[in-house]
């Protein structure tokens, strides 16, 4: 009879880990509300210096930022606390990469709520809430994603830009669906100075994206449609389609009948440009892509993360040619070109 030598004995580290994961979330927003990542990088380094520049108690900051550390969010060297190099580009507000809005959407007590009630969704095979359809107006959720979500969206923003040679400034139509804080159609808008944009979402969505083309200098090139659009008229004649995170949120047959819609809204030659987490075929990688299929059986009714084998029948159903794979470079997204 052989016995398991103690290095391999299974232990309850993991599950114990995993079970408190939730703590590193909290942490993180907590960071983030406090300005602490901000604070660091303009040269405070002890907790006592910390705790004077974001106006909190020596003792809360030490354990957070010893937590921080623990976690590899800072670096810890003789009592001094320092930002890592993706703190530094991504959670200090003095970084133009700054992503700490996130936290707004990403932990949203509905969120929350939803994974709370995972075992609910796993017997529904959908989510527990109510609010699952996202066919309905849902606009304090959207608006919460329109408000935070928008710096996540420029390496992928400035890569459809290339990949439709914005640049090269020809005189094109866009419509940008479900779009949220407006940044795909925007970028696009400030790569081509030839480019109109049409925006199309929930009437307290498309506030935040005329913001933000206020901002960006191209509201005079976007104009917006308030709406489903599953229903709302979708217009015709379009160069582009940009379809970036909505197929995700619906079954396959509702997705056929989006992409008819827009099949119908292109110029002959036109294409769609869809933005999504597309696992590979075994449904377990990519990690980020693959997981995302949780995200929406938690929070929706019947949303997934789709193949490629997937999405290439329901956009030949709904009338493409050609779809063409594009991985976003150093993202867990992918680019479909469809080609009406």
């Amino acid at each position: 009879m052989s016995t398991a030598s103690a290095s391999t004995r299974p232990t309850p580290e993991h599950i114990f880990n995993t079970l408190n994961a939730y703590q590193q979330s909290a942490a993180l927003k907590a960071a983030i509300e406090l300005g602490l990542f901000t604070a660091i990088d303009q040269g405070k380094q002890t907790a006592g210096e910390i705790a004077a520049a974001i106006t909190a108690a020596p003792r809360g900051v030490r354990i957070l930022c010893d937590f921080l550390v623990i976690h590899g969010f800072l670096k810890k060297e003789q009592g001094q606390y320092k930002l890592t190099v993706e703190s530094g580009v991504f959670l200090s507000q003095k970084s133009p990469a700054y992503m700490g809005t996130l936290a707004g959407f990403m932990l949203n007590e509905r969120h929350l709520e939803n994974f709370s009630n995972l075992a609910e969704a796993v017997r529904r095979g959908g989510t527990a809430d109510t609010r699952g359809d996202h066919h309905k107006p849902d606009e304090a959720l959207w608006v919460s994603f329109a408000k935070s979500m928008a710096p996540i969206t420029v390496p992928a923003a400035n890569y459809i830009a290339h990949l439709l040679d914005a640049t090269k400034g020809d005189a094109c139509r866009i419509l940008d669906i479900a779009a949220g804080h407006g940044m795909y159609g925007i970028t696009l808008a400030k790569s081509n100075p030839n480019a109109q944009v049409t925006a199309l979402d929930w009437p307290a969505v498309l506030e935040v994206a005329k913001e933000n083309a206020q901002k960006a200098g191209v509201s005079e090139r976007f104009s917006v449609r308030a709406g489903s659009a599953f229903e709302t008229d979708l217009g015709e004649g379009y160069d582009f389609v940009l379809l970036t995170n909505i197929f995700h949120h619906f079954d396959p047959q509702a997705c056929v009948q989006l992409m008819k819609r827009v099949h119908a809204s292109l110029k002959p030659g036109g294409k769609a440009v869809t933005l999504e987490f597309i696992p590979n075929e075994d449904r377990v990688s990519p990690p980020t892509a693959a997981a995302f299929s949780m995200i929406m059986l938690a929070g929706t009714d019947a949303g997934d993360a789709y193949t490629l084998a997937e999405y290439e029948k329901m956009f030949q159903e709904a009338g493409f040619q050609s779809t063409s794979l594009h991985p976003v470079p150093e993202m867990p997204q992918q680019v479909l070109l469809s080609q009406k």
